[in-house]
């Protein structure tokens, strides 16, 4: 689910404790969780609502200023939801690419997902190749490293988002780079 960057700050605050969105069937489930930019939020409840049962405190508890504010971004077509949030904590991938030392069994451990990574793969090895290309490009553009691997660009952001999983990359304003991690995993 898509939450813009202030309506996740509230949440980090407190200041937001639910929201609300329109779907032919829920898109998350209670006690769910999903990773931010602020950390992982946890569902609490996912309820379907009448749209004339909405009330002010409706309103300031999903981040509206009145009850007309939050009836306008609520417009189109589906069931309107209303969505219980939480931050439920840090997203565990900020201390994992943090590392800057790995032990042997943790090398051992990135060794083998990564070899699994490789063989799954239907195009072949992958993963060293591009934790190269991120090394060796901090900040370029996802289509252009994609480009430079003969790759369409969603199957390659599909790939990085499976080191970064691994702690071994992070996403910058543009592009991404190797974590502190990722860098250790690559000296040997």
């Amino acid at each position: 689910m898509l939450i813009r960057r202030p309506v996740l700050d509230a949440i980090a605050a407190g200041t937001v404790t639910c929201l609300f969105r329109r779907w032919d069937r829920p898109r998350v489930r209670v006690g769910g969780t999903q990773r931010t930019a602020v950390g992982v939020l946890e569902f609490t409840s996912v309820d379907p609502v009448d749209e004339a049962g909405l009330t002010a405190d409706d309103a300031r508890a999903a981040g509206f200023a009145d009850l007309a504010a939050l009836q306008r971004a609520q417009r189109g077509e589906g069931q309107l939801h209303r969505i219980g949030v939480r931050l439920a904590g840090p997203d565990p991938r900020v201390a994992l690419r943090a590392k800057r030392r790995l032990s042997q069994a943790d090398r051992a451990e990135i060794d083998a997902r990564l070899a699994r990574m490789d063989r799954a793969s239907a195009n072949g090895p992958w993963t060293a190749a591009v934790l190269e290309l991120i090394a060796e490009n901090p900040g370029v553009r996802a289509p252009d490293l994609a480009a430079r691997m003969g790759r369409e660009t969603l199957p390659f952001k599909r790939d990085v988002r499976k080191l970064k999983e691994l702690g071994l990359t992070e996403s910058l304003e543009v592009g991404y780079r190797l974590s502190p991690r990722g860098r250790a995993y690559r000296r040997g």
